[in-house]
């Protein structure tokens, strides 16, 4: 292993004291040779977010409010970092051309951008590595849109002349040199870029916790940690809620096979959880982990000899299509079809929904089960693992929980159950002490 990509989130860069653990972590192997920040984070619950504050900033100038308070908060906690590292920056200056910038009309993506942009340069003058601009390497066209082979390109050129070096994370720009952004936790994406364009043998992605868990420690108590995760089952989990990484990041690195190790900046020495493109199924442990989400809407449709009526459930996709309406599932049977909505989606339509399928489809019946939660248990041991459906049904009996719907994936490594929302969380709970 030659090279490692190392990315740092905004807790791990929130003050000076995160900035020389990270140090020592970077400098602790040799092979980490390109790092990308992300913009300081809160240093404590009643802390701000630096990202935050620009947005903040960018507002007040839009609506014609001084931004100088704000912009205080900004530049006294860059110029603390500064000073407690004891390196040789003139801060003030990149500072007050941002605040000009800003004052002057600057885009809000511009103003946002600027917390990485600090941060890169901080943590490069500190490590003593070259500083590249996301600008001149992360690339997007003039719709807004990542242009993966203009950004690879340009990646290659750039990095192949550095030996070690700081990319800020979160933006790039277009062919008219705007700085343009990735949505919130973009910096993810930046560094899944540039292992992909160099091939690196290992993305790191360092964060305040070690690796991801089984289940949601709010709703578990004390979940065991995973310590290896395909990225199909990291998909899976990422879709029904889990907190994870950046949809997004997944991509540019599964594409290369490059596997990603999430780690702890403040305790380095935990294994963390890995990420991987194939792994043999652990059928001592077939279930990797448990997600989900509330506030569903589920509308069943039934109608005699429907698996014959041609283009069926095209009708019904229209209609949904026609209302802006995107769905999360659609489980079927001969007669039968489901289709699961988020009432974030919903947004009271659901009479109108009905309405038109009923009269578009002509159905036998029409059945609305209103407040709906989605369970995914999700493993690549499930599906070579002998009554793991069972064991999940059986768990959820014994509490008392009555399933509304099930369904599973050709992939086999999903079983998707629908519960009310007033059982989520002790659906969960039953799922997870079934398998632990």
């Amino acid at each position: 292993m030659n090279t490692i990509v190392t990315k740092f989130g905004g807790s791990s860069l929130a003050d000076a004291n995160q900035f020389r653990k990270v140090r020592e972590i970077i400098l602790s192997d040799d092979r980490r040779k390109f790092v990308i920040p992300s913009a300081p984070g809160k240093r404590n619950s009643k802390d701000f977010k630096i990202t935050d504050l620009l947005y903040l900033c960018h507002a007040h100038i839009e609506s014609g409010i001084p931004l100088d308070d704000v912009f205080n908060l900004i530049s006294n906690r860059y110029k603390a970092i500064v000073c407690e590292l004891e390196i040789s920056l003139d801060i003030d200056n990149y500072l007050q051309k941002i605040k000009n910038d800003i004052e002057n009309g600057a885009s809000k993506e511009y103003a946002a951008s600027r917390g990485e942009y600090l941060n890169g340069i901080i943590l490069a003058t500190y490590l003593n590595f070259k500083f590249i601009d996301a600008k001149d390497v992360i690339i997007f066209n003039k719709y807004g849109s990542l242009d993966t082979d203009a950004t690879y390109k340009a990646l290659n050129s750039v990095l192949s002349k550095s030996e070690k070096s700081v990319i800020p994370g979160f933006y790039g720009s277009d062919s008219n040199a705007n700085i343009v952004t990735f949505s919130r936790g973009g910096s993810d994406v930046t560094g899944a870029l540039i292992a992909a364009s160099i091939n690196a043998d290992l993305y790191e992605n360092w964060t305040d916790v070690s690796g991801f868990l089984m289940a949601d420690p709010r709703i578990v108590k004390n979940p065991m940690q995973i310590k290896k995760i395909t990225y199909r089952e990291l998909r899976e989990l990422s879709y029904m809620g889990a907190s994870v990484l950046h949809e997004e990041s997944v991509f540019p690195v599964r594409n290369a096979g490059i596997p990603i190790n999430i780690k702890n900046t403040n305790m380095p020495l935990d294994p963390g959880t890995l990420i991987v493109k194939d792994m043999e199924p652990d059928y001592d442990n077939p279930i990797k982990g448990i997600a989900g989400k509330k506030d569903f809407t589920v509308i069943s449709i039934e109608k005699a000899m429907m698996n014959t009526e041609l283009g069926f459930c095209r009708k019904v996709l229209s209609i949904l299509e026609q209302n802006c309406i995107s769905f999360e599932n659609m489980p079927s049977g001969i007669d039968t079809v489901c289709v699961v909505i988020s009432d974030s989606q919903l947004k009271n339509k659901t009479d109108i929904l009905v309405d038109e399928i009923r009269r578009t489809c002509t159905p036998d019946s029409i059945v609305v089960h209103p407040n709906m939660a989605l369970i995914a248990t999700v493993g690549n041991g499930m599906s070579s693992n002998k009554g793991i459906a069972a064991k999940i049904f059986s768990a959820l009996s014994s509490n008392n929980i009555n399933i509304r719907m099930i369904d599973q994936g050709s992939s086999e490594i999903n079983i998707l159950i629908g519960i009310e929302n007033d059982d989520f969380e002790k659906g969960i709970n039953a799922i997870y002490n079934s398998f632990n």
